[in-house]
């Protein structure tokens, strides 16, 4: 039985569409059967950070509606053949997305896939409560910023209550941190909120901290997800939550500002 996991949060433009793509590649170069589904539908942004946006021809909602099936819809990961994308339709909107229609393709995905990576629209509309209903785990993503925290802690509430698995009086969803575009010399200045800080809020597990990255606009102007970017500190940083998800022990990277471990070391203060 696969293991679905949605990523989320309550603000957009936070990273989850890329955060999605680096966890899905990062668990199939790990040689573990993964599809991506893309949720947000009418924008669709997965197939383009994952480079395969001119070989959609069938997408998520052709399946639902049955005019396509799962084969047809498909696509294959031009990086790595255990990697599959299940892309959104531009030309829908979200009310095209029903629980019953989700549910069948989760339920034929399962058969066949180890890790489903639901990659979730912002907001609490249909498109993210479907993304989240039939999720095992949740990798609520979030700026270190307060409206970014804020509508997180929101999204983890709708979650306690409004997922099947509150619904039928399961264990609850596993949530996961995720802190995105971390500067800790910001951090410093107390121009954004530290780790401290959004624990405090959240009370999450921390899976990663990803720091500000010109690797990840690069990545996905370049149609790659950025863990494949071995050289860059948001591919390490990714790398490092995907080992930690499946178990591993690694000491997390990317908290301390740079300016102050030179400070100390030069007996400053």
């Amino acid at each position: 039985m696969a293991r679905i996991i949605v990523v989320t949060s309550g603000k957009g433009g936070v990273g989850k569409t890329t955060t999605s793509a680096a966890i899905a590649m990062g668990l199939a170069k790990r040689g573990h059967k993964t599809v991506v589904i893309d949720f947000d539908v009418g924008l669709r942004n997965l197939d383009l950070i994952m480079g395969c946006e001119r070989r959609v021809v069938y997408d998520f909602i052709n399946v639902i509606n049955g005019e396509a099936n799962l084969n047809q819809a498909l696509i294959r990961d031009k990086h790595c053949n255990s990697l599959f994308i299940l892309p959104a339709s531009q030309t829908r909107d979200k009310d095209a997305l029903t629980l019953e229609g989700v549910e069948k393709v989760l339920e034929e995905l399962s058969k066949d896939f180890k890790y489903i990576v639901c990659d979730s629209p912002a907001g609490i509309e249909k498109g993210a409560h479907l993304a989240m209903y039939f999720a095992d785990d949740a990798f609520v993503v979030t700026n270190p910023e307060v409206s970014s925290v804020r509508d997180s802690d929101r999204m983890l509430g709708i979650m306690a209550s409004k997922s099947r698995r509150a619904e039928l009086g399961m264990e609850p969803i596993k949530e996961y941190l995720l802190l995105t575009r971390y500067d800790p010399d910001r951090v410093e200045a107390g121009e954004m909120l530290s780790l401290e800080d959004v624990q405090e809020i959240l009370s999450l597990h921390l899976l990663g901290i990803i720091p500000e990255s010109k690797a990840v606009l690069n990545a996905s102007n370049s149609g790659t997800p950025v863990i494949l970017d071995e050289k860059s500190d948001a591919g390490q940083a990714y790398a490092d939550v995907v080992a930690r998800y499946l178990g591993e022990k690694r000491p997390h990277r990317f908290i301390d500002s740079k300016k102050g471990f030179l400070r100390k070391l030069f007996g400053g203060k």
